[in-house]
């Protein structure tokens, strides 16, 4: 069976954050199904600008939404920061709305963060409005990350690790439906 390509956008700005070790824990967790690649370099796109969004695209834009569009799913995984998504998550995807990369994309969503329910609206709205394609049971938050996962990605709260594993295959159900449509 082929196994799908999946790119992991961390939304942290912090380096070795509870949603870096998330990811690798999905990652670990997937390794039979799924080839992940990790995006955490969101510091390295330029300020958004929608001159150059269509026009002279910075080269790291054009990196960034090539992994994308290249990838078989994407999955987000982002800390909330002021009741909203990080500024360089949010920079990275407005430099795709004058695009299709996102457009029918299998998407899952997980917000990891102290409280995280407004970050995980809104992030939700956007990719909504990008058209990616996920469902509820896609898109996983996660509050008081802090306290539910060990230094080794571990969850150590019950009841968020079935949780966890009931997103896993959610997201694993959507790869799979998206894909044999063709």
């Amino acid at each position: 069976m082929k196994k799908f390509e999946i790119l992991a956008i961390i939304g942290s700005a912090s380096t070795s954050s509870s949603n870096q070790r998330l990811v690798e824990n999905f990652a670990a967790q997937v390794e039979d199904d799924f080839n992940i690649s990790i995006f955490n370099e969101l510091k390295e796109l330029p300020h958004f600008d929608p001159v150059l969004s269509v026009g002279q695209v910075p080269e790291a834009v054009v990196h960034f939404r090539r992994k994308i569009e290249l990838a078989d799913g994407v999955i987000i995984c982002t800390p909330e920061y002021i009741f909203s998504i990080p500024s360089g998550l949010k920079n990275a995807l407005e430099w795709c709305v004058a695009t299709t990369v996102f457009s029918g994309k299998p998407l899952g969503i997980i917000t990891a963060s102290a409280n995280g329910e407004k970050g995980h609206e809104e992030l939700q709205l956007i990719m909504k409005t990008l058209m990616a394609a996920f469902n509820e049971d896609s898109a996983l938050l996660i509050q008081g990350i802090k306290g539910k996962i060990n230094s080794q990605g571990i969850l150590t709260d019950s009841t968020t690790a079935s949780e966890f594993s009931a997103f896993i295959q959610a997201y694993r159900q959507l790869i799979r439906n998206s894909h044999n449509k063709y």
